[in-house]
């Protein structure tokens, strides 16, 4: 848990991926087109990735383990979530507030 806690404070936006998933690619472009440039860590590329994974999944009950979102150093949660934020437009607002973006670039429902 200590690891997930440093890395996690590197960046506004950052999100534990696996090269291979495709929702991973979804969620990292979804938040790229905000214009935020979230820190990636692909699980399945780095060397301690398998006990990053074991502690989402054991410590923080990510399931599936990938992806998994912390926005302002909060769990933000999987690509279930993060979806479900931006179809309720609240991603937009969570970024700007994270620092992740400076400007709103996201259009509010009519």
């Amino acid at each position: 848990m200590d690891t997930i806690a440093r890395l996690v404070k590197e960046k506004p936006v950052v999100i534990f991926s696996k090269s291979s998933c495709c929702m991973s690619y979804t969620i990292k472009t979804l938040i790229s087109s905000f214009g935020a440039h979230p820190k990636v860590y692909e699980l399945d590329q780095i060397q301690n990735g398998l006990q990053i994974e074991m502690a989402l999944v054991q410590q923080l009950g990510c399931n599936p383990s990938v992806p998994v979102v912390f926005i302002g150093q909060q769990l933000a949660g999987g690509a279930n979530q993060i979806m479900s934020l931006n179809v309720r437009n609240q991603l937009g607002p969570k970024l700007l507030e994270a620092g992740a973006i400076w400007i709103p670039v996201w259009k509010e429902k009519m």
